[in-house]
């Protein structure tokens, strides 16, 4: 019935702001006509729902709010999160105090696998601590010996814990990996040396002369050995990419566990070796007699708590570990005297093998060069990949709707989607996000009204088969989904988010849209993609004005001045503000809906509002409404357009090279190129860094056993083991089925210093015999016998000892499998080859004099 006047509608709002339900507000009294009352629902609309959000999120089918909590970078993720759980406890404690119906779920929480995965890794190196020791048991057939070795593990642990404190060192998953990766390799060199004191022992030599003796002769050797694995750590310094930001925890972690194993076999496992622990509570033992002639009552408390009790201990321990090694005897009797027959038989049949082979040196030499030239040649039917892709027991699901999507429809298709997933076996909650590509814990990348996304959370979380299944399962419910497109990810800690993405690069938006979407199209005919997606699908339609600058400037206005116009007409200027409290509410004064709802609308709009003769747009400007880029993307300040991939059967590298094929196939316009980006940049340079790496670490160890052997000549026979252990490496990772990735690198890199230990050894005690005078064939065969015990003890036991980090159990086993593996296969390899290929190098390089002991 009339004009809002000024004022009106400051008025208004503050009235509105009054009433807290719709039907209050529906009886406002905004005016009167004959005397009767307007009220507001008389001349408006009053509606409530969603119109205004851009995001909507449910979980369950229940509307929710999403809040993410991040970390600072310095900070521990799990730290964190048990703080931000004890937090939220209390906060729903207040809600349930008062009644409050709200209930908060934790939708993801990357603390959980980070603490699972750890907890997996512990558990893998106990397991590897208790079948080494078995092991021992096995070969020693003492408990003293056993337990005298086994103290080896707890203690380096304990030391390599200190020093990681002062290299801060957090307990990760590498950390911890590095430590289930040596504790195999911890009791090797405690081994040696008990082996060596225990055949002194045997000689008739007392305990404390075969300790010492039994050190002595083995000191320089197991010194060499721990340098030589310890060295080739040292290049991973100087890895580039995620390769070396991963595994510098690790490399510290082994470094200081073997570096600790090795001071523990030259001081501990000696004293131990030499003591009786019998103790005599008549009287005091015989060290305090002899350091205490006259001892007065507080030396005799002091003797009594240090040495008596202790002594006492350790004899009721040595009575009841006596007690179960009569047991196990009684119980493994038959099979401990099968093993004992079939290592002696292999102790007597030995040195005539030796024998044989130095007669047959050639064909000896030709069969193995064979097997290494067949290894290298089955290298490139093995896949490459950057870092195995880990299931954390939750994906993603991004979906794209046709361009001008409304939110509420993307909406109901998500809930859609939703209800189909939940009824899947095996899926615990599926939470979803309207209006945007956001990935759980991250920004949004994307805000658009057609993008939604699922995230589904597993009931099982360390079932890879069981997550495939129940991808494909998805992928097949939702393919019947009209003008759907859906990508399916999972969340990455380590490398990027799709295995697959290239890059566009060019600076016509046009041309860079025609281009990835040509690409996206023949990308689909490459067996192993899957989840094919462009950058540039889907643009935004958008309202492009294109000012004729000759009619503007006819009219005297110009383009600035309109574009103000058409800017406040249809977004609306700020007039005033309304005080609420303590906040402002800005108050937007625009044209009417009807005067801006379409583009007939936008070019009747007048531009030049105080002219005598209103003009509209439409006589100065084109109006029209085209489909613009949905995001524009820069990389060293280029326009780029990504086209990302989902791999299924196949591996990066053999995938890649299919892409580069359609690549060098493509007709590129001037200044444009197209190169394969994302995780194939980031494993050809994690690759290039490691191969110096390899190389950087055999050359350290060839330093390190040039000095310890004082020659140039044997140190290169030893480092025969290092090529032809590729033959145990390629060949399992064939029958495995495991891609080379930056992982199995790494396990290259430290069997390149594991697997010369038990030749330097063997070499070692070769040179102290024919120092002794043997003839050299004779050295060889007898320093082969006393050796063969001890490296087969010291290679079983870390084969055992990494066995279970190879099975794979639990959250991370992704990351722990290949390098096991390569370590494994390599290692067995190697010592063949140590126990037969190199006495055989060694007969045919190193001359036959050697110079006597004084």
């Amino acid at each position: 019935g009339g004009t809002l006047k000024d004022g009106d509608a400051e008025f208004l709002v503050r009235t509105l702001n009054e009433f807290k339900t719709v039907d209050e507000m529906q009886e406002i009294v905004v005016g009167m006509h004959e005397q009767a009352p307007i009220l507001l629902k008389d001349v408006a609309e009053i509606r409530k729902g969603h119109k205004d959000r851009t995001i909507i999120t449910h979980l369950n089918g229940q509307e929710s709010v999403e809040i993410a909590v991040y970390k600072e970078a310095d900070k521990n993720t799990v730290t964190v999160a048990q703080t931000v759980k004890e937090r939220l406890e209390s906060v729903m404690e207040e809600f349930r105090k008062y009644n409050v119906p709200l209930n908060m779920t934790i939708v993801n929480d990357q603390s959980l696998f980070i603490e699972n995965s750890v907890d997996e890794v512990l558990k893998t190196a106990i397991w590897g601590g208790i079948l080494a020791i078995l092991v021992l048991y096995l070969f020693l057939r003492s408990m003293k010996s056993t337990i005298i070795i086994s103290f080896t593990i707890p203690i380096s642990i304990v030391v390599t814990f200190f020093f990681m404190y002062l290299a801060n060192v957090s307990l990760n998953i590498m950390s911890l990996g590095g430590l289930a990766l040596g504790v195999g390799m911890l009791v090797d060199n405690a081994i040696v040396v008990l082996e060596s004191i225990d055949r002194y022992r045997k000689s008739g030599s007392s305990k404390t002369d075969a300790a010492d003796r039994g050190t002595t002769e083995v000191g320089q050797a197991i010194i060499a050995s721990t340098l030589t694995t310890v060295c080739v750590f040292l290049p991973i310094i100087f890895v580039e990419g995620i390769a070396g930001q991963m595994f510098n925890d690790q490399a510290l972690t082994v470094t200081f566990s073997l570096l600790a194993s090795l001071m523990v076999a030259l001081t501990l496992i000696p004293m131990l070796s030499s003591r009786y622990f019998q103790a005599n509570l008549s009287k005091e033992p015989a060290l305090s007699d002899r350091s205490l002639k006259n001892p007065g009552p507080v030396k005799r408390y002091i003797s009594k708590i240090f040495v008596q009790q202790p002594a006492f201990l350790i004899n009721q321990l040595r009575h009841i570990f006596s007690a179960i090694s009569k047991q196990l005897m009684r119980l493994m009797g038959p099979v401990y005297a099968l093993f004992d027959a079939g290592l002696n038989h292999l102790t007597e049949a030995y040195p005539k093998l030796i024998g044989n082979v130095l007669q047959h040196r050639l064909k000896l030499f030709g069969v193995t060069l064979l097997l290494f030239v067949l290894s290298v040649f089955s290298f490139g039917l093995i896949g490459t990949e950057l870092i195995p892709e880990m299931s954390q027991g939750e994906f993603f699901v991004d979906i794209l709707m046709p361009i001008g999507t409304p939110l509420e429809e993307t909406e109901e298709v998500l809930a859609a989607m939703a209800s189909l997933a939940q009824d899947v076996p095996g899926i615990s909650s599926v939470y979803t996000v309207s209006g945007t590509a956001a990935q759980m814990g991250f920004s949004a990348t994307e805000l658009r009204e057609n993008l939604g996304q699922l995230h589904i959370k597993l009931q099982n979380q360390n079932n890879r088969e069981a997550e495939i299944q129940i991808m494909d399962e998805l992928r097949e419910r939702f393919s019947y989904f009209p003008a759907l497109e859906y990508k399916i990810s999972r969340p990455t800690l380590f490398s990027f988010r799709t295995p697959i993405e290239v890059e566009v690069r060019g600076y016509n938006l046009q041309e860079l849209e025609r281009l990835s979407l040509t690409l996206a199209q023949e990308m689909r005919d490459i067996p192993g993609l899957r989840d094919i997606k462009a950058s540039t699908e889907g643009g935004n339609p958008e309202v492009q004005i294109v000012f004729n600058r000759r009619r503007v400037a006819h009219v005297g206005l110009d383009v600035a001045t309109i574009g103000n116009v058409v800017r406040n007409k249809v977004m609306g200027e700020v007039s005033t503000e309304l005080n609420r409290q303590d906040r402002k509410v800005d108050i937007r004064v625009r044209a009417r809906e009807e005067d801006r709802n379409n583009v007939e609308d936008l070019k009747r709009l007048v531009v030049n509002t105080s002219g005598p003769v209103p003009i509209p747009l439409s006589s100065v400007a084109d109006v029209k409404l085209e489909r613009g880029p949905s995001e524009i993307r820069r990389i060293d300040q280029e326009r780029v357009a990504l086209v990302t991939a989902n791999l299924k059967g196949r591996d990066l590298g053999s995938v890649s090279e299919d892409i580069q094929a359609i690549i060098d196939n493509m007709q590129l316009p001037p200044d444009f190129r197209v190169r394969i980006g994302g995780q194939q940049r980031e494993m050809a340079t994690s690759f290039d860094s490691m191969k110096l790496a390899i190389a950087l670490a055999i050359f350290l160890v060839y330093l390190v056993m040039a000095s310890q052997f004082e020659s140039l000549v044997q140190p290169f026979i030893i480092m025969f083991t290092i090529p032809f252990a590729l033959i145990g490496v390629i060949l399992t990772l064939l029958v495995t089925g495991i891609p080379i990735s930056v992982v199995v690198l790494i396990g290259m890199i430290m069997l390149a210093g594991i697997v010369v230990n038990n030749a330097i050894v063997l070499i070692d005690y070769i040179n102290q015999l024919r120092k002794r005078g043997l003839a050299k064939r004779e050295a060889i065969k007898q320093a082969g016998q006393v050796r063969l015990r001890p490296i087969l003890m010291t290679t079983i036991t870390t084969v055992l000892g990494l066995l279970p980090m190879a099975l794979g159990f639990g959250e991370g086993a992704e990351l722990r499998i290949p390098m096991a593996i390569t370590v494994i296969g390599g290692l067995l390899t190697g010592t063949l080859l140590t126990l037969v290929v190199i006495p055989t190098v060694y007969d045919v390089f190193v001359r036959e004099k050697v110079t006597q002991y004084n």
